[in-house]
C-alpha cells in the first residue's frame, strides 16, 4: 500500500494520469455498451445513454474514486424479459424511473452494509471469473467473428451457443485481418507494460491503449478493398449515427407515465433496484480491493448515486445502471486516481456520439479485443490462484467455486455459488471448533471456566454443545459472560439445558455476569437481544 501522504488529494489534481486513464476506460465502454444494449433487445443508443449518465451523473455523486458506472451485462436478460412482458420499451423505462426511487431509499435505508458480507475469497474469485470470462468472451472477436456481443457474460448465449462452442466455431470464419490487428495491437500494449516504457515521459502521456487503437484504424482503413484483410461492417464498433444535432437529441425516448399505476412495473421497478443495488455494492468492494490506495467507498452514497442515475437514465430512455468492474478495473489498470477519469470517460461518450460517430465506427473490435484481453489477465493472474492456495482450502474452494460458476453460468449465479461454500466452510469451522478442554487433562476438584466471547450467535451452538457434554461428572464449572454483549437464544437455550442436566451429574455451575448490564439480572440473559456478530466461545481451565 503507498503512503497515506500520497493518496490524491483533489478530482483536479491529478488530471495528468485521470484524462489518459479515461480515454482508455472510454474506448473499451463504447463497444460493451453497444453490446449490452443489443442484448437487451433495447435501441443500441439507450446503451449509450446509460453510459453517458453512468459516467456524468453517477460518477459525479458517487464517493466512489475509481468505479465506473454503466449499462451491465448482469441486467441484459432480466431487460430483455421486461421489455417483452411490459409491452414496449416507453413502459419499460418507467420500471427504470421506478427502480431508481427504490434505489434511492435503499441508500436513505442504510442497505449499502449488505455488500460488505460477502468473504473476501468470493469477491476474489468474482474479480479472477470475469477476468478469464473476458478473455474467454474476447478470443471470437480477436479472430474476427463477432456473433456474441459485447460485454455478454453468461455462458450459454442468446443463439443457442456458449462460451466454448463459439472458441470453436470461429475456427470456421478466421479474419486474417482481424487476427493481424489483434497481434499488432496486443504488441504495442505490451511494449507499453515494459519497465524502460514507463520511464520515458512521452510514453507516459500517451498511453498504449490509445496507439493501438490509432494503429488499429489505419490498419482497417488500409485493408479497405482488399479481398483477404479487408473487415466487415460487423468487425468495427457500430454507434448510432445522428445526421444532425437535432437528429442526435430525436435517438432520446421518454417514459410512459401513464402506466405509473401498472402493478407489473413497479415488480419490474423492484427487480431492478435489488439486482442493480446487489450487483453495484459487489463491485464496489471489488473495486475497493484493486484500489491501490486502499480507499473505502461509502456504500449507502453509492447507493444513493445509483438511484438518481437511473431514475435519469429512465427519464431520457436509458438502460438500468450498475456500478461495472470491466471498466472500473480498467480505469484503475490504466493509472486512474480519481473520480474525474470516470466523469470524463462520460463526457467523451457524449462529446463523440454527438460530432465523432464516424471516427468511432471506424475502430475494428479485434482492436478492443486486444486491449480486454490485457485487462482480464491483469485481474486473473496466476500469482492470485497461488495467493489463495496458500490460505487454506476454506478460502482457496470459495474462491474457485465463484471462478467455475461464473465462466460456467453467469456473473450473479457465480456469486450465489461461491457465497454458498464460503458459508459452507464458516458453519464447517464452527462446528469443528475445538475447545480446550480435554477430560483425560482434568484433575479432579480443579474449576473449569467457560468463557464466551463478546458475541455469540447461533453458529456457535455447536461448538459449545460439544464442550459442555464434555465436561466430567462431579466437577465445577464456572460461565463467565462477563465480557459478553450479546448472546442468541439458541445458545441460551442450550446453556440452561446444561444447567438442568448438572444436577443429575453432580456438576457444580456457576455464571458470572457483564457487570454492564446490572447486577441484579441473570447473569447470561442479561445478554439477550443485543446485536450478534458471530464470534465462537473459548474454554479454559482454571488451576
Amino acid at each position: 500500500m503507498e503512503n497515506q501522504s500520497t493518496i490524491p488529494s483533489g478530482i483536479f489534481a491529478n488530471l495528468k494520469s485521470d484524462i489518459p486513464s479515461s480515454i482508455v476506460v472510454f474506448l473499451v465502454a463504447v463497444p460493451l455498451c453497444l453490446g449490452i444494449a443489443l442484448a437487451s433487445g433495447a435501441p443500441l443508443f439507450s446503451g449509450i445513454i446509460a453510459g453517458i449518465i453512468g459516467g456524468i451523473v453517477v460518477g459525479a455523486l458517487s464517493g466512489s474514486q475509481l468505479g465506473v458506472s454503466g449499462p451491465a451485462a448482469g441486467l441484459a436478460v432480466i431487460v430483455l424479459s421486461a421489455i417483452q412482458e411490459l409491452g414496449s420499451f416507453q413502459i419499460f423505462l418507467m420500471a427504470v424511473v421506478l427502480g431508481g426511487v427504490f434505489q434511492l431509499l435503499l441508500g436513505f435505508a442504510r442497505a449499502g452494509i449488505i455488500g460488505y458480507y460477502f468473504p473476501s475469497s468470493v469477491i476474489k474469485g468474482m474479480l479472477s471469473g470475469i477476468g478469464i470470462i473476458i478473455i474467454l468472451k474476447q478470443i471470437p472477436h480477436a479472430f474476427g467473428y463477432d456473433e456474441a456481443y459485447e460485454g455478454s457474460f453468461a455462458f450459454v448465449q442468446n443463439d443457442g451457443q456458449n462460451t466454448i462452442s463459439e472458441l470453436f466455431n470461429m475456427v470456421n470464419f478466421i479474419s486474417p485481418g482481424a487476427v493481424l490487428i489483434t497481434l499488432v495491437s496486443l504488441s504495442i500494449l505490451l511494449l507499453w507494460e515494459r519497465p524502460f516504457m514507463k520511464k520515458i515521459k512521452v510514453f507516459q502521456i500517451v498511453q498504449g491503449p490509445l496507439v493501438a487503437v490509432t494503429a488499429a484504424i489505419l490498419m482497417g482503413l488500409a485493408f479497405q478493398g482488399t479481398e483477404i484483410l479487408g473487415l466487415r461492417a460487423d468487425q468495427m464498433v457500430s454507434i448510432p449515427v445522428a445526421d444532425s444535432l437535432s437528429g442526435f437529441f430525436s435517438q432520446f425516448t421518454f417514459p410512459d407515465f401513464s402506466q405509473i399505476s401498472n402493478p407489473q412495473v413497479y415488480i419490474v421497478g423492484v427487480t431492478i433496484a435489488v439486482v442493480a443495488s446487489l450487483e453495484t455494492l459487489l463491485c464496489l468492494e471489488a473495486t475497493d480491493k484493486l484500489d491501490p490506495y486502499k480507499r473505502i467507498t461509502p456504500a449507502n452514497q453509492e447507493l444513493k448515486a445509483q438511484g438518481v442515475g437511473n431514475m435519469l437514465s429512465g427519464l431520457i430512455g436509458g438502460l438500468p445502471i450498475t456500478q461495472v468492474i470491466v471498466r472500473s478495473s480498467t480505469n484503475i489498470q490504466s493509472g486512474g486516481k480519481t473520480k474525474a477519469a470516470a466523469i470524463l470517460h462520460g463526457f467523451l461518450l457524449l462529446g463523440c456520439a454527438m460530432a465523432i460517430p464516424h471516427i468511432l465506427n471506424l475502430i475494428p473490435l479485434s482492436s478492443l479485443a486486444a486491449i480486454l484481453f490485457v485487462v482480464g489477465y491483469k485481474l486473473a493472474k496466476p500469482a492470485l490462484f497461488k495467493q489463495m492456495y496458500a490460505l487454506g482450502w476454506s478460502h482457496f474452494i470459495p474462491f474457485v467455486v465463484t471462478i467455475l460458476g461464473i465462466v460456467f453460468t453467469d456473473l450473479l449465479m457465480g456469486i450465489g455459488m461461491g457465497l454458498v461454500v464460503a458459508i459452507f466452510y464458516v458453519l464447517l469451522e464452527n462446528y469443528k471448533k475445538p475447545y480446550f478442554f480435554h477430560p483425560e487433562e482434568h484433575v479432579k476438584g480443579e474449576e473449569i471456566r467457560l468463557e464466551l466471547s463478546e458475541d455469540v450467535t447461533f453458529l456457535n451452538k455447536a461448538a459449545i454443545m460439544q464442550t459442555l457434554n464434555h465436561f466430567p461428572d462431579n466437577s465445577k464449572v464456572v460461565i463467565d459472560a462477563s465480557r459478553t454483549a450479546s448472546i442468541d437464544q439458541d445458545v441460551l437455550e442450550i446453556i440452561e439445558d446444561f444447567k438442568k442436566n448438572a444436577q443429575y451429574r453432580n456438576i457444580e455451575v456457576r455464571t458470572i455476569e457483564n457487570k454492564s448490564r446490572g447486577a441484579d439480572q441473570d447473569p447470561v440473559k442479561t445478554l439477550e437481544s443485543v446485536v450478534m456478530n458471530g464470534r465462537p466461545a473459548e474454554t479454559k481451565i482454571m488451576s
